[in-house]
């Protein structure tokens, strides 16, 4: 279930115009002989000096971008704090917007289209990211609740980057998957994509990773509503690291009060940074928007916004890559596996390099510095940074489940 196919702008290496695959219209670019003008948000990472050669460089909190300061800027490097519409950039010179993120709803395309101005996000820039929050979110609820996870059903709603690679651990966790995404089936005829009421009839858990549609077929503004849960199975699951506003949170609250919802799991919620306090304290696990927030997805997102900045103005490091991600403090991760089952011992391995309980207690402990949270969000790598070491364990099934959760090495040892 997305929305409009994501952009992305390619030069035409004949002609100096650039292709904008989304509408499959040429743009003709003005690029200007003077140093470009590029206004950055302060808080993208791996950025600091790259760029200072090729253009003048202004670092701003991308919440506090004023229309004053776009002015006479020549592109932007944002994230989704930035709204970037007709009140920040009408008559303002911008000519190329590049976000440094996987959703692009703070961008007003339509805008953008009418004013000449080309942009483009950063798709599945994070998506490893987000995998293993969720993955970590499965195993702290099966530990909570007690339950196997290959005892349990999983709807994907939303299968793109990100919720490709969810549905890929799922499985790889010994869960039976269910694909949904209607825009990806109407245009792919994929077979094994079911419909709707087939993942609320038969889901014991539901996780999100859709667009914010505000309007049209695939509208998804309010999907989950009072109506959403009349058809879903007593004590779902949820989790949710989309966009908040996917979600009538009244709508939840009732459903959790009436105990059709068991547990839910958001990172997102619908008037961020100002939270839903009643909400906060009815769901399972709680986190200030940053599922996709490891280093390496941070990295990811810049490299990719980086490169399509420099395409749009010529800049020749286009093929420059954020290398310099800090190693974790012990990347080696030693389990003893003696009488623990295989869940357990996944569980073991993911507390040692991201437990979403740690997002959880910084969010519940001051839910008012939420953007704080996230502007000083500690270092996390993701699984490839990280071997395993498996003592006293002969489980070569083990040692795959892991590898194919993404972890750079498993070594069992007897």
């Amino acid at each position: 279930m997305r929305g409009p196919e994501q952009t992305n702008l390619f030069r035409n290496q004949k002609s100096s115009i650039f292709i904008n695959f989304a509408s499959n219209k040429t743009i003709p670019f003005k690029a200007k002989m003077s140093k470009i003008r590029i206004l950055i948000d302060q808080n993208i990472p791996f950025i600091q000096g790259l760029l200072d050669s090729f253009a003048e460089l202004i670092y701003l909190p991308g919440n506090k971008m004023s229309r004053a300061d776009v002015k006479n800027a020549d592109g932007l490097l944002v994230r989704t704090r930035t709204k970037c519409d007709a009140h920040l950039l009408k008559d303002s010179s911008v000519q190329f917007i590049a976000s440094a993120t996987i959703g692009f709803d703070h961008i007003d395309t339509e805008f953008c289209k009418e004013n000449g101005i080309l942009w483009a996000n950063a798709p599945g820039c994070n998506a490893s990211s987000v995998e293993q929050y969720v993955v970590s979110a499965l195993l702290n609820l099966a530990r909570k609740y007690q339950f196997e996870l290959k005892d349990k059903t999983i709807g994907i709603i939303g299968v793109g980057n990100v919720g490709s690679k969810v549905a890929k651990a799922a499985s790889a966790l010994g869960m039976n998957v269910l694909f949904n995404d209607p825009p990806r089936k109407r245009k792919e005829k994929i077979k094994h994509f079911v419909d709707l009421e087939n993942v609320l009839k038969n889901a014991d858990i539901i996780s999100f990773h859709v667009p914010l549609n505000r309007a049209g077929r695939d509208k998804t503004l309010h999907f989950v509503n009072s109506s959403f849960f009349d058809k879903t199975k007593k004590d779902v699951i949820l989790i949710n690291t989309s966009r908040g506003e996917i979600i009538d949170e009244s709508a939840l609250e009732t459903a959790i009060d009436q105990k059709i919802v068991k547990a839910t799991v958001l990172d997102v919620w619908q008037n961020e940074p100002l939270l839903n306090l009643d909400l906060l304290r009815k769901i399972t696990f709680a986190t200030a928007h940053i599922a996709g927030y490891s280093a390496d997805g941070k990295a990811k997102g810049t490299e990719m916004s980086v490169r399509s900045l420099c395409d749009a103005f010529q800049i020749s490091i286009s093929d420059w890559s954020a290398l310099e991600i800090p190693n974790p403090e012990n990347a080696l991760l030693q389990i003893d596996c003696r009488n623990k089952d295989n869940q357990e011992i996944i569980f073991e391995v993911y507390s040692k390099c991201y437990s979403i309980l740690d997002d959880d207690t910084r969010l519940r402990k001051s839910p008012a510095d939420f953007e704080k949270l996230r502007e000083n969000y500690p270092l996390r790598r993701e699984a490839k940074a990280y071997r395993v070491e498996l003592i006293h364990c002969k489980s070569k099934a083990l040692m795959n489940t892991l590898l194919k959760l993404g972890f750079r090495s498993v070594e069992l040892t007897f």
